[in-house]
């Protein structure tokens, strides 16, 4: 690895790792939020015991990361260790400062997408907070067939339901839910972004004037597939492009004018891979 690029991940990792301590410190736990995850779950053990959040989080975090360095090898652990001990030394840090938020649902939301930007950041750099990324991706060599989401699901509702016992707050575990959706949905958007694209099909007698048309007036590309209709067997070329949510009125209005008849059919994209939308297909747990 370049010396620059090695630099960046690891500026990269230190940044967010202070980030993710900004967010339990100040915000997550001096609101007894204990919302899943490794974080979480060092929350309510340092209820219990007389330990730093952050000293915690990395006591739970070395049989994980032996765990993981047996399993995927050295190299894979190496960020991944480097960011656990960025993340415990910066969430002690910032645990002494008072904190942001007294107020749940602040320390919720808000430490939910700081949490969020901190591990969204380091999964860019390459490395991982350890903690149940690494628990799933072993039980998911074991058990292929159980979904990730599953799993994850399963050890944060475990997570949250002990910090309710712990806390012995009803409050705290509902406050404990909803940071931890913010915090999925922040995650989602700061690793994939917000794809927001339609999915258009276009069967047209026209076909050759519309393509040529979103071709030069939007610069998006487009796929011509090969169809053949049912009722009169007439062959039929059907155009098949992907556009961004922001621009798919304009594909309408290019069809509308070269054919008032054609069949069109538009449905959202969830996910694309490809030039233009996510850049590579990153390995999904």
């Amino acid at each position: 690895m370049e010396i620059g690029k090695f630099l960046k991940k690891y500026l990269t990792i230190t940044a967010a790792s202070l980030i993710f301590g900004v967010g339990i410190s100040l915000f997550i736990d001096p609101n007894n939020l204990a919302p899943g995850g490794a974080s979480g779950l060092s929350i309510i053990l340092s209820r219990l015991f007389p330990i730093e959040t952050g000293t915690m989080f990395l006591l739970i975090n070395i049989p994980i990361l032996i765990l993981g360095a047996w399993k995927f090898g050295v190299k894979f652990i190496l960020s991944t260790l480097y960011a656990t001990f960025a993340v415990s030394a910066s969430t002690n840090l910032f645990q002494q400062l008072p904190p942001l938020t007294t107020q749940p649902l602040l320390g919720a939301v808000f430490g939910g997408v700081l949490v969020a930007a901190g591990v969204g950041y380091v999964l860019r750099a390459g490395a991982t907070t350890g903690g149940t990324d690494i628990i799933v991706k072993c039980l998911r060599l074991k058990k292929p067939h159980l979904k990730t989401g599953t799993i994850f699901l399963a050890v944060d509702s475990i997570i949250i339901g002990i910090g309710g016992i712990v806390f012995g707050n009803v409050e705290a575990v509902l406050y404990s839910v909803i940071s931890a959706v913010v915090t999925s949905y922040v995650l989602d958007m700061i690793l994939y972004g917000r794809d927001e694209a339609k999915l258009v099909y276009i069967i047209s007698n026209c076909s050759a004037a519309i393509t040529e048309r979103i071709l030069k007036e939007l610069n998006i590309g487009v796929t011509h597939l090969s169809g053949t209709g049912a009722y009169k067997g007439e062959e039929k070329k059907v155009i098949f492009c992907v556009v961004r949510k922001q621009i798919a009125h304009k594909v309408e209005e290019i069809v509308k004018q070269e054919d008032g008849s054609a069949f069109m059919i538009i449905t959202s994209a969830t996910e694309i891979y490809g030039e233009g939308y996510k850049s590579y297909f990153g390995e999904k747990l």
